[in-house]
């Protein structure tokens, strides 16, 4: 049997994630990606729509389309930023709020059910081997710079 790759893991549990999500989320005529980013905007303060997409890992133009269908369903609404007065912040609706909780119930429930499948411990160590994948990303060690081969990174 070939040995998976870090990568392919990674991307086919994602996907089966994203399926997943966006199957419970048309339940609720949404999506995985409207789910995420009213779980991303403050419900009390709001968000600056320019601090959104980092926050989220997205692109501005894919973001803008997102929002710009959330607006128009009535989940969010613009608003000028009383402290920046070139920026905007997007605050959630009533309806938003409630589509919000929806989101958040989803989200814990598959939370839960791989806590009752998995050991705390192999847990913290899923969270430290994402946490050192993304470090080497950020800090540009995989391409950017030569890494020695059956380097032990714990």
């Amino acid at each position: 049997m070939k040995e998976k790759t870090i990568d392919y893991a990674l991307r086919a549990t994602w996907q089966a994630v994203a399926r997943m999500y966006n199957e419970e989320a048309g339940k609720f005529e949404t999506t995985m990606a409207t789910g995420f980013t009213l779980l991303s905007i403050d419900p009390e303060k709001g968000t600056p729509s320019t601090a959104l997409g980092p926050k989220m890992g997205m692109e501005a133009t894919s973001l803008s389309r997102i929002l710009k269908t959330m607006e128009e369903k009535g989940l969010i609404e613009r608003k000028p930023n009383p402290d920046d007065g070139r920026s905007v912040l997007i605050h959630l609706t009533e309806f938003g709020r409630e589509k919000r909780e929806v989101s958040k119930g989803v989200v814990l429930q598959f939370n839960d059910a791989v806590k009752q499948h998995i050991s705390a411990e192999k847990l913290k160590h899923f969270f430290e081997v994402t946490e050192i994948i993304n470090e080497l990303i950020i800090e540009k060690k995989i391409y950017n710079q030569e890494i020695t081969t059956n380097t032990n990174i714990s």
